[in-house]
């Protein structure tokens, strides 16, 4: 999806719906799209504040200003990518607020990221389960665990309004990288069906705008990933391939900045086909596994 055209809502605090304000900050990139968006949960004191984003001090100034006098109750991270939690340390000790969410995590890999390295700075005052409930006045949030783009990944879902704070696991304007070793297509496959199954009434992702129809969204997600996951098979059924070329093939038009992204996907989705026994490598490739 193209970039919106500019000015984009920086460093403004946008009211989304009365429990929920939403600051952008000033990180855009083919990867962030306009930027990571930060939430505030509450309507009076005593707010929450969902992926803080980067340690950036114009985007701290803009959430700092947007929280006003009010009580920080805690500071939620979905993951921590360095586009999502860093600001949450200082934010910390300029509110006093704990910093309550996803599990810390650091992946180091010697290959090139296309998605934001960890950050190492996270350190949270508690972890949230799957099913954990955190409250403030007049709101409650539930943490869903929804690993794959990364394994520490949590969404919150908002119990008043019927909102769901879908981090990075679904976007407002791409599909999410999942990068091995730490990205898992079975995760991220099985994370997608659980939220298809819930009713939530609108999605509002770290990156692009909000999603109204989310279970159509999400359905759609499913079957892109399986589109391609078949897309893989044929290809290996014509001859065995290395990942580029299974790229050149099943990305045509793509920009190339995004190529590395999408080897990523592609490596994702080869290595649960080669978990079920599908698919197997062959030196710098990949070719159909024999069957029985």
């Amino acid at each position: 999806m193209a970039l919106p055209p500019q000015p984009w809502p920086t460093g403004i605090t946008e009211e989304m719906e009365p429990l929920v304000r939403r600051v952008l900050a000033p990180n855009a990139s083919p990867y962030t799209y306009t930027g990571t968006q930060s939430y505030l949960v509450g309507a009076g004191d005593g707010v929450a504040v969902i992926d803080p984003g980067p340690d950036d001090p114009a985007h701290l100034a803009a959430l700092e200003a947007a929280i006003g006098e009010a009580k920080v109750v805690a500071i939620c991270c979905t993951h921590t990518h360095r586009d999502h939690s860093p600001a949450a340390a200082p934010l910390s000790e300029a509110t006093g607020a704990p910093i309550v969410g996803c599990a810390p995590l650091v992946i180091e890999s010697g290959e090139p990221r296309v998605d934001a390295p960890f950050d190492k700075t996270y350190a949270p005052d508690r972890v949230l389960a799957d099913g954990d409930k955190l409250s403030g006045p007049g709101w409650t949030l539930t943490a869903i665990a929804t690993p794959g783009h990364t394994s520490n990944h949590l969404c919150f879902a908002l119990e008043e309004s019927g909102a769901l704070f879908s981090g990075d696991h679904v976007m407002g304007w791409s599909t999410s990288v999942v990068v091995p070793p730490d990205g898992d297509m079975a995760d991220y496959m099985a994370s997608l069906d659980r939220l298809y199954r819930r009713e939530d009434r609108i999605y509002y992702p770290a990156h692009g705008p909000a999603i109204g129809n989310p279970r159509q969204l999400v359905r759609g997600m499913i079957g892109h990933r399986r589109q391609r996951e078949r897309q893989i098979l044929e290809l290996l059924g014509e001859a065995p391939r290395a990942i580029p070329a299974l790229v050149e093939r099943m990305y045509k038009g793509l920009d190339p900045r995004l190529h590395t992204a999408a080897a990523q996907s592609v490596l994702a989705h080869l290595i649960e086909l080669e978990r079920q026994g599908r698919v197997r490598r062959e030196g710098e490739g990949w070719k159909l596994a024999a069957p029985g």
